[in-house]
């Protein structure tokens, strides 16, 4: 793989891939990755970027530390993936870093939980999910656990440098580590489909234009039974 990646022309194509396809790609490869119960909650809902991971935890009464300074850190185009529990009672992302973001270019936010102020982020163009949206701070009841560590996103892994892409649909994480087979699986899918879609507008019945293009095991892994 390209140490960067994001100049490798099939990572580019991958820009104009949805979740569904990146979805299907990573169940015939057998890997997890559709994020559960997270969903756009504001601004734009399209995002593509490489992680940056944030783990919270309860607050630590004897040395409480903080809910959002490492906004100072992220790069262009990174995607701020924090991981609050999934907690619904407190947030961990609001309306100044919100702006502070969508000035620094980043590509988006995802919250393992929920966030508030989702008016400046819309008016800010800022793409948004997250569980959901609620008022009350995180202050005094959070607090940053660790940087650039594992975390979760529901029932999802994601390290550091994976790729998140969220559409209308939620969220999708490909490791970085199966990056290029992943995307290149999906484009190749996509490729199959159209194909697909332009013989039956053609005439073909449906159902043999699957069968003529193999439909039925595209998202299937090569070792499935069913592919017998």
């Amino acid at each position: 793989m390209n140490t960067d990646i994001t100049s490798s022309d099939w990572f580019e194509q991958a820009r104009t891939l949805s979740t569904a396809e990146i979805s299907d790609a990573l169940d015939a490869l057998k890997l997890p990755g559709s994020a559960f119960g997270i969903r756009p909650v504001a601004g734009p809902a399209k995002l593509f970027g490489l992680a940056f991971t944030v783990r919270f935890a309860p607050i630590d009464r004897a040395a409480p530390g903080t809910v959002g300074d490492f906004i100072d850190t992220l790069q262009p185009g990174a995607v701020a993936v924090l991981d609050n529990g999934g907690r619904l009672d407190c947030t961990v992302w609001g309306g100044i870093l919100s702006q502070l973001a969508a000035h620094k270019g980043l590509a988006g936010t995802v919250v393992h939980g929920v966030c508030r102020d989702t008016a400046e982020a819309d008016a800010a163009g800022y793409p948004l999910y997250a569980n959901g949206r609620f008022m009350r701070t995180g202050k005094d009841r959070v607090q940053v656990e660790a940087y650039e560590q594992p975390v979760s996103l529901g029932d999802v892994r994601v390290c550091p440098g994976d790729l998140i892409v969220g559409d209308a649909d939620g969220i999708v994480v490909v490791p970085r580590a199966r990056l290029q087979e992943v995307l290149e699986k999906a484009l190749a899918t996509r490729v199959i489909e159209q194909q697909i879609l332009a013989t039956a507008l053609g005439g073909v019945p449906l159902v043999e234009a699957r069968k003529q293009f193999k439909y039925h095991s595209l998202q299937r892994a090569a070792d499935s039974p069913l592919n017998a």
